[in-house]
């Protein structure tokens, strides 16, 4: 009988969930997927994969505890079976984590460890974990890092100017996004096998932004280096700055590290330049100039950098746009590949204003395509593989 697995995607305000039913990693059938709401009133929602609602309830009062318990509930009434496995995205693997990973108490006490390496967002991914943990002991649950798939960067591309000293003790460029890159990479040897075999720059474009070069479906460079602040300019995350910058911060204005910190992850970004929101929807209905100036911004620092990964790439055969902004921003499509004409990029303005999976123009030296993210399928491909793999050597 397939096996049911669900899969767990941690955000700031949310926990994406799929639900997948699994003869083998490479054959997946979706039964729902929906997230669980964190905010002020608790919420659980889930729909079928033909989009419609499955379930839309408010939970107010309820615990993460009580919330995936009542997740796991529904989702075993739903499959009509329980689910053998969990499968999470954490954001950080650090030096150690490469390969997805059964999460054990020591396992899950090392991830902890790695907080200090991305302070807002590794907390997020185990929270879950041990709340699972305290619902249903016995469940096995899997962890699957965002930074896996950078590891095939070579040193160019992950180091730092700094003393190797440094560089030993796990201070280096790990990328991040990286399940939505492997998954686009898997979708594009799918869809168009010739061009994924080629130089391909995604452009995971969210409230958390990356681009990452792809060479033959693996990752050779990529915007996000140490943390989750680095590369472009985010929802409330400033991307790179010069360091000297937080040296002033630190020393002149006397900012605290916990100042600091809030300051670069949550005041930043399109939020901090345009001093209205964080959401490209709302600046680009916005009057307000600072608005505009606010998304200039964010197109231009996303088409510089890839220029920068064209270099790394030596040329430019694709072009894929993915995450929230990426796939329903054709103003913000726009604006970035206007700026890379010089490369070859011609857009179809039709194609892109439809949405359409191929927005390049017929006559375009680049391939461009819109390819909407799932995290969550591949995440549930790894934990059946995993599990494949523990039944072998059983």
């Amino acid at each position: 009988m397939p096996s049911v697995v669900l899969a767990l995607n941690a955000g700031s305000s949310s926990l994406k969930f799929g639900l997948y039913e699994a003869r083998s990693s490479k054959e997946l059938r979706s039964i729902a997927r929906g997230a669980v709401g964190l905010g002020d009133v608790p919420s659980l929602t889930a729909m079928a994969p033909d989009g419609k609602t499955l379930l839309e309830k408010e939970l107010p009062g309820s615990s993460l505890e009580d919330l995936i318990g009542k997740l796991l509930f529904w989702a075993e009434d739903q499959a009509g079976r329980k689910v053998a496995a969990v499968g999470h995205r954490i954001v950080h693997g650090g030096s150690r984590f490469s390969d997805p990973v059964l999460l054990t108490p020591d396992v899950i006490d090392e991830v902890e460890k790695l907080t200090p390496l991305a302070p807002l967002h590794q907390p997020r991914s185990v929270a879950p974990i041990r709340a699972l943990a305290a619902v249903r002991p016995n469940l096995l649950q899997i962890g699957c890092f965002d930074t896996a798939f950078h590891r095939t960067m070579d040193a160019m591309a992950s180091r730092y100017a700094l003393p190797r000293r440094f560089e030993a003790r796990g201070i280096r460029r790990y990328g991040f996004h990286g399940l939505s890159y492997e998954y686009i990479a898997s979708r594009l040897e799918q869809m168009a096998p010739e061009r994924a075999a080629g130089r391909i720059v995604v452009a995971h474009l969210g409230n958390g932004a990356s681009l990452c070069a792809l060479h033959d479906g693996r990752s050779v460079d990529t915007t996000m280096g140490f943390s989750a602040l680095d590369g472009l300019v985010m929802g409330t995350r400033c991307g790179a700055i010069d360091p000297g910058v937080l040296l002033y911060l630190l020393q002149e204005e006397r900012h605290s590290p916990a100042q600091l910190q809030h300051l670069l992850y949550e005041e930043s970004g399109l939020l901090g330049v345009s001093g209205i929101s964080s959401d490209v929807r709302v600046l680009s209905e916005s009057d307000d100039p600072r608005a505009r100036e606010a998304l200039e911004l964010f197109a231009f620092r996303a088409a510089r950098e890839v220029a920068a990964l064209v270099n790394t790439l030596g040329g430019l055969d694709g072009l894929v746009f993915t995450a929230g902004i990426g796939e329903h921003s054709a103003p913000i499509r726009a604006a970035i590949c206007a700026r890379l004409e010089w490369l070859g990029v011609k857009i179809d303005h039709d194609a892109n204003e439809a949405h359409e999976v191929l927005i390049s123009a017929a006559y375009s030296a680049v391939e461009v395509r819109v390819i909407p993210a799932d995290e969550e399928s591949m995440l549930a491909g790894h934990v059946i593989s995993l599990m494949e793999a523990i039944r072998h050597k059983g």
